[in-house]
């Protein structure tokens, strides 16, 4: 399998700089991950579960007690024009099999860890490519989100989650993860907020 994600984060300040290279420097610690960073985005690729966490970390620490900040990411795995590639390999749980409760197997492996002390707003839109009854698949994984308290209604063309970024983000996983099959190819675009001056009106 491939699995990875470009992302880029946009520090709402004019000490930008400072700011993105605290993104890039959480990074480091993710030795099992591939990483490429140009003038328009970061590429990760590697297992699916720490793509996510990765992420996740790359945006706090620019969002905690930082400005206004906003990420955008394309997340993909098992897309039929990338190679299989060894380091995407993880014990990643396999999917649902037919007759399970998607949502329910999702809520129980949702596991978002300690509180990151961020809350944050997204919205993300699942894409289980190739795959039949793809609706259902889209509204299990709305039950989910529902079901672990991170869905805050639904908008044109997504869904819009809210919480600490530590859930979000645990949240973001499972839905890329859990409803599809392994080998599917699926596809998760995400924005996430942080310390926007909107909430504060």
């Amino acid at each position: 399998m491939f699995s990875g994600t470009q992302f880029s984060i946009y520090p709402m300040t004019s000490d930008f700089v400072p700011a993105i290279m605290r993104a890039i420097g959480a990074l480091d610690t993710y030795t099992d991950i591939r990483r490429q960073t140009d003038d328009l985005s970061t590429l990760l690729v590697g297992p699916p579960d720490r793509v996510v966490q990765a992420m996740r970390d790359a945006f706090v620490a620019v969002a905690k007690g930082g400005p206004h900040v906003v990420l955008s990411a394309t997340l993909s795995r098992g897309c039929p024009g990338e190679s299989d590639d060894p380091i995407c390999s993880a014990p990643a749980l396999p999917a649902p099999g037919p007759g399970e409760d998607a949502a329910a197997v999702a809520t129980a492996r949702f596991a978002p860890g300690p509180a990151a002390g961020v809350p944050v707003s997204a919205q993300i839109s699942l894409y289980p490519l190739g795959t039949e009854a793809h609706m259902v698949r889209i509204g299990g994984c709305i039950d989910f989100l529902k079901a672990v308290g991170v869905y805050a209604g639904s908008k044109h063309f997504c869904s819009k989650l809210t919480g600490d970024a530590a859930d979000v983000f645990a949240a973001i996983e499972r839905a890329w993860l859990d409803f599809a099959p392994m080998h599917a190819h699926v596809v998760l675009t995400v924005t996430v907020s942080a310390n926007s001056p909107s909430l504060a009106r």
